[in-house]
């Protein structure tokens, strides 16, 4: 049973910020026996009931916006607008769910010889989400209210950078009006997350990280016969075809690589080029990154900020000169500056061809792999050849060939047609292949941990 703290960096001063005990396996326990008491109530609420609940958290997330925005960057380096947009995303997650989670999962009456039969969605028990720290609010948000929607308890182990805003987001639902206890935050460590995992109050888990994360999670979830929502990151593939507007592509293709540092699991980060616009891609993309401006995540003027850590900005400069070494050309970046602050600059790795971690590996910060294809179908190819299967892009004037390509050849779980973008509250979030699987967001994502369950009256 480790006494050991965990503590908050901020990533902009590399001063610490606070220092957190962690739970002794009594006092986690605990936690779990109040999600689960709670639990026993917030079922018999009516949806109607929830969803008024729901509703009221979204309100105070716009209320606390400054707070927590101001909160998540001290502790992450994000961008402050961009922490100001989360916490919009969130609040509107909430109206969604409160929208139309009554009807999604209300009883749904079948047809059935000789009787009636009626099709439930009735809520499990406590889910359990082990959470990233790229997104503080967001990842949290995403499945835990949807989990609550759906009348389960919920449980939170955040990453130990955003340890305050697991914390802040557990109070304010609380003032928001849900029962105390419902949503528990767990400050534990890995060995301790297992017997998590391990209680038979647990009855679902979702966890946002690695590959090499969920599937030791999911081993152990298999080993209890408990559900799972895993989803794992990306090397996200965005195609620039013959016909592509190239200077859309450029200007989006900067945004969707740098968006939140480039610390973003559905991040756009391999630039997959015909060879017809390949040269002028290279030139125009390595023109915008070598102007964009380091700083301070709270200036407005500032369009990147510092990393999450140092061990992870060190891991992407790895990254990065291993593909150099391999044979990956340098056009912008690849330096670590001076000065203070985990900060890593815009770079920009052309050539980039397999066998080098630019093109096999996810990337997880501000450095883009430009990857040249012979024609269209090259393209499509070479973007299906990643053990990861996230989302992607595709920029094409012809509209119709584009979602064809979407719809039956691009092998990812969303796709972007001539935009970039993150996630939306009605449109449903997930992989395939090392991904992850499994959705959040939309209706789909709202019966993910509900037992599904059958009555026939005779």
């Amino acid at each position: 049973m480790s006494q050991s703290s965990l503590q908050t960096i901020n990533p902009l001063t590399e001063e610490k910020i606070k220092f957190y005990p962690h739970m002794s396996d009594a006092d986690a326990m605990a936690v779990v026996e109040a999600s689960h008491t709670a639990f026993l109530d917030w079922r018999m609420k009516s949806l109607a009931d929830r969803a008024k609940v729901i509703a009221a958290i979204g309100e105070e997330l716009r209320n606390s916006k400054e707070e927590f925005a101001k909160l998540m960057t001290d502790e992450v380096g994000k961008l402050l607008k961009d922490s100001r947009d989360e916490v919009d995303l969130c609040a509107a997650i909430c109206d969604y769910t409160a929208k139309i989670g009554p009807d999604a999962l209300a009883d749904d009456e079948r047809d059935v010889a000789n009787g009636k039969g009626y099709v439930t969605h009735s809520p499990i028990g406590v889910v359990y989400g082990i959470q990233p720290w790229n997104f503080p609010a967001y990842q949290a948000v995403r499945y835990s209210i949807a989990s609550l929607m759906a009348g389960n308890g919920v449980l939170l182990k955040h990453a130990e950078a955003c340890t305050g805003s697991g914390l802040f987001l557990r109070d304010l639902y609380e003032r928001a009006g849900l029962p105390k206890g419902l949503f528990g935050v767990l400050l534990i460590s890995h060995d301790q997350s297992n017997k998590i995992i391990e209680d038979e109050r647990v009855r679902g888990v979702t966890l946002t990280g690695s590959d090499k994360a969920g599937r030791a999670v999911a081993a152990k979830a298999a080993e209890l016969v408990k559900k799972t929502v895993l989803e794992l990151g990306s090397n996200d593939a965005y195609l620039v075809l013959d016909d592509a507007d190239l200077e859309l592509a450029v200007e989006t293709c900067v945004q969707g690589r740098l968006y939140n540092n480039g610390q973003t699991c559905v991040n756009a980060k391999r630039f997959i080029v015909t060879e017809k616009n390949y040269d002028a891609f290279v030139t125009a993309y390595a023109e915008k990154f070598g102007a964009i401006r380091m700083g301070d995540p709270s200036d407005d003027t500032t369009q990147l900020g510092p990393m999450v850590t140092k061990k992870q900005r060190d891991e992407l400069h790895k990254q990065v000169e291993d593909s150099i070494g391999k044979g990956a050309r340098l056009v912008v970046g690849g330096e670590i500056p001076a000065n203070t602050g985990w900060f890593y600059p815009a770079t920009v790795l052309a050539d980039v061809e397999p066998g080098q971690p630019a093109y096999d590996d996810e990337m997880f910060g501000p450095a883009a792999s430009i990857i040249r294809a012979k024609d269209d179908e090259d393209a499509m190819r070479i973007a299906n050849d990643s053990r990861y299967g996230l989302g992607g892009g595709i920029f094409s004037k012809d509209i119709e060939k584009a979602r064809k390509l979407a719809a039956t050849w691009f092998d990812t779980g969303m796709v972007f047609i001539n935009s970039f973008d993150v996630a939306y509250p009605t449109m449903p979030f997930g992989g395939v292949k090392t991904s992850g699987y499994g959705r959040e967001h939309g209706p789909e994502g709202l019966k993910e941990f509900v037992n599904i369950k059958s009555i026939r009256i005779g």
